[in-house]
């Protein structure tokens, strides 16, 4: 069986699958993947930037599992100027919701950043609604539904534009939305620093 290894920049408010629903765009409107092709995890459909996509079944499992931890990059425009204090929670962890049930997220890696060389989103975030935003970089080892909204949201600064940069090595360097890269089985496992 030939494995085939994909990472996309997926555009905000496209769904991170292939069945219709709604009138939101799936991922098969960027390509014909083979059928037994698959995102590997998801992103919200208002969420951006790196989906990874394959046919190796064994990639979910490795890399999904809370066991194995894998760390995940963010970019992440929030309202207003967060300070040291509300950086230093997130840090920390702080308590979400998650259905109903409360959560103490794990410790995180959270630094201010530049705005970075992206393209504006579509449609754009609303500068006159939001006049001061910031940009943030988070490093997360785990995954929960919605976690880094609720994050910024519970130290007062909701978040308005919210792109996955990267999966360990793996990233949208030099991608655009939409864009598609066929990645080599050996860097795709070197990437995500996993034996073949």
């Amino acid at each position: 069986m030939q494995y085939l290894y994909y990472k996309i920049y997926k555009p905000y408010g496209m769904l991170s699958q292939f069945t219709p629903e709604g009138d939101h765009d799936t991922l098969g409107s960027l390509f014909e993947f083979q059928k037994d092709v698959y995102p590997v995890g998801r992103l919200d459909h208002d969420s951006e930037g790196l989906l990874l996509l394959t046919n190796d079944k064994t990639i979910n499992t490795r890399l999904l599992n809370p066991d194995k931890k894998h760390i995940r990059i963010y970019w992440v425009q929030v309202e207003g100027l967060p300070g040291d204090a509300a950086l230093n929670q997130m840090r920390k962890g702080v308590t979400i919701n998650l259905k109903g049930t409360l959560h103490q997220t794990q410790a995180a890696g959270v630094r201010g950043m530049s705005a970075p060389r992206i393209p504006e989103r579509i449609p754009p975030v609303n500068h006159t609604k939001h006049p001061e935003t910031s940009w943030l970089e988070l490093e997360l080892t785990e995954g929960k539904n919605r976690q880094i909204r609720k994050m910024t949201a519970k130290v007062g600064h909701p978040t308005l534009r919210l792109i996955r940069y990267g999966i360990e090595r793996l990233n949208i360097d030099k991608m655009m939305p939409g864009d598609i890269v066929e990645v080599p089985k050996s860097e795709f496992y070197q990437g995500l620093h996993l034996k073949p």
